[in-house]
């Protein structure tokens, strides 16, 4: 019998806890989801928002891109909490770097990856994780990058042009109101990088709340062009279901007063 998707189902999946281990000596704490009856398509490799304003593995797109993806449309998703952050899945060694040490989680993602066999391995940054994306993503193993609501406010003019020069895909799927940086001016602070995909989300804000669904379509859209889309929103098969109430401290309102980092 067909059950409707909702924002707690959990779609069946390969679902492994992993340890990364960067070069310059931490242990970071992750999961990585693959497909339960097949080789995936290509990988997702998820780097999440602001661990000072609630960013973590689990930040709400991500754990559905982890819950849904790997049955829906055959990828194999990893997400991790970068340095110094905690989530259900535990807390990464070390401390938040405003994007700077964070090169070295970047590149132990990835690696992660590749010595997992992982295929046609893209990078999915979501605000401070899109930064993180665009100074530290060039890795000849990465096939090319989306990015969800860029601020544009860690990374500089130089990483943009190194992904100009570079070539690889590189889509911003930038909310209508966006918190940060909206659609026109995206396309502005883009045109650097002549190859990119500037997509405006209509009615979407900088959380996506609301709009998940959307967002994973644009996602498997770019990075696995055979898998049709819109994604099925009902499931014939079992289905679990996720705790809801774990993060109930992570709202934005939950940091209302926490001072906005800014770039070293």
């Amino acid at each position: 019998m067909s059950q409707p998707i909702r924002a707690n189902s959990i779609l069946p999946a390969h679902r492994e806890d992993i340890e990364l281990h960067t070069a310059d000596g931490l242990t970071l704490v992750g999961e990585l989801a693959r497909p339960l009856d097949r080789e995936p398509v290509a990988t997702l490799v998820c780097l999440h928002p602001l661990p000072t304003h609630g960013g973590m593995m689990d930040s709400h797109v991500f754990r559905k891109a982890a819950w849904r993806l790997p049955a829906l449309a055959g990828l194999a998703v990893l997400r991790f909490n970068t340095r110094g952050t905690t989530s259900v899945r535990g807390t990464s060694e070390g401390s938040f770097s405003k994007g700077v040490d964070e090169k070295y989680d970047v590149a132990a993602a990835i690696e992660y990856a590749e010595f997992a066999d992982l295929p046609d391995i893209w990078l999915l940054g979501w605000s401070f994780g899109t930064d993180l994306t665009l100074m530290h993503g060039l890795d000849p193993a990465v096939a090319g990058a989306v990015l969800l609501s860029p601020p544009l406010r860690f990374s500089q003019p130089g990483h943009l042009a190194a992904w100009a020069a570079e070539g690889k895909p590189l889509t911003a799927i930038v909310p209508e109101f966006d918190d940060y940086l909206r659609p026109a001016e995206a396309a502005e602070r883009f045109a650097a990088v002549p190859h990119a995909e500037v997509v405006p989300m209509a009615g979407g804000k900088h959380l996506w709340v609301g709009d998940a669904e959307k967002v994973l379509d644009e996602i498997v859209q770019r990075v696995a062009p055979s898998v049709a889309v819109p994604l099925p929103r009902t499931w014939d098969g079992p289905m679990e279901t996720g705790d809801m109430n774990a993060y109930a401290d992570r709202t934005t309102a939950a940091f209302a007063d926490v001072p906005m980092p800014r770039a070293k």
